[in-house]
């Protein structure tokens, strides 16, 4: 099986190119810029050059392909909006797939996205399911509320090196996954014809809230976070602001994005039925405890590594100067 793979260089379609190569599939990758993916290359994947955005540049993305993984969306920092990227870009693709007469679609929503119609992520990611289900393609739809990568730059980093950790208060428990294993559902739903139809949760198996997650980061780290919690007020101010301006109009639909977070319920789903249509063990997934343990014992062996370092420049230079007496 061939497989395309849309959304190649971000931080879950490079788990999942990964993954596909290791599992023996001849894989290709539509990129905007093949400098820029030049790591997938060298992996093993075929880069062709096309935009979503621009349905000319997709026919030949599809020649000899017999499945796609889509996990391309909007950047805040994307030049194009994300009604342009998130839907008008994913109906070219969805088509493009469609005439090609691909044998499968893995498309890669948000969990609980039609409960939020008012935040433009989640409505549209609940429009483009809809466009996908009546596409006539044999389509999986799996559906994550948060990468455990993401954690490290919100919480590990800014603990570790004093600076503050900024929150909102009352924020809802998220059940985080691993890309790394997100990407395991993806490629194994490629082969799993019970999963043809279906729209599968992909979460981790607990919901973590911001106060928790930066307890145990404290106890990793043996440091005491400064927090700062932001009222959710000040977002949405920020938002409205942002909204004024046609280069933040992104980063304002990302700010949106709290209203989500915002509501206190966990962001969790059983997994259960994921589990058994994709035939995968719920042990072998990465638990954010065990994922920040090995981040923190592998950041505080390293630091431990220069100080010692910098201690042995520092006694060679004493003894330098004891050896060499300035006069």
């Amino acid at each position: 099986m061939s497989v395309l793979i849309v959304g190649a260089t971000g931080t879950l379609g490079r788990q999942i190119t990964r993954r596909a190569l290791d599992e023996g599939y001849k894989v290709r990758c539509l990129v905007r810029s093949p400098r820029k993916a030049a790591f997938l290359k060298e992996w093993g994947a075929e880069l062709v050059t096309g935009n979503i955005c621009y349905p000319d540049t997709l026919p030949a993305a599809f020649e000899g392909v017999t499945a796609v993984i889509d996990a391309a969306t909007a950047r805040a920092t994307d030049s194009r909006s994300i009604k342009e990227i998130d839907w008008t870009g994913k109906v070219n693709l969805i088509q493009a797939a469609k005439t090609a007469g691909v044998d499968r679609y893995i498309f890669f929503s948000i969990l609980d996205a039609e409960k939020f119609p008012q935040v433009p992520l989640m409505e549209i990611k609940t429009c483009t399911e809809k466009f996908l289900a009546e596409s006539g393609l044999n389509y999986t739809i799996l559906r994550p509320c948060g990468f455990l990568q993401g954690l490290i730059g919100q919480y590990a980093i800014p603990i570790l090196e004093g600076q503050s950790v900024w929150v909102m208060g009352n924020t809802a428990p998220t059940a985080y996954m691993d890309t790394i294993d997100i990407a395991k559902f993806a490629v194994q739903a490629l082969k799993a014809p019970d999963s043809i139809g279906k729209t599968l949760p992909v979460v981790g198996s607990k919901a973590w809230s911001s106060d928790e997650i930066i307890k145990l980061c404290e106890r990793l780290s043996g440091k005491d976070a400064k927090v700062i919690k932001t009222p959710i007020g000040v977002v949405r101010a920020s938002r409205k602001i942002a909204q004024f301006f046609q280069w933040t109009w992104n980063i304002a639909d990302r700010l949106a994005f709290t209203e989500v977070v915002a509501t206190g319920k966990s962001l969790t789903a059983s997994m259960d039925e994921t589990y058994q249509v994709l035939g995968l063990n719920s042990q072998e997934m990465t638990t954010l405890e065990a994922y920040m343990q090995e981040y923190f014992s592998r950041i505080m062996k390293k630091l431990k590594e220069v100080e010692y370092a910098q201690e042995q420049a520092k006694k060679k230079k004493e003894r330098t100067k004891k050896a060499y007496p300035r006069f």
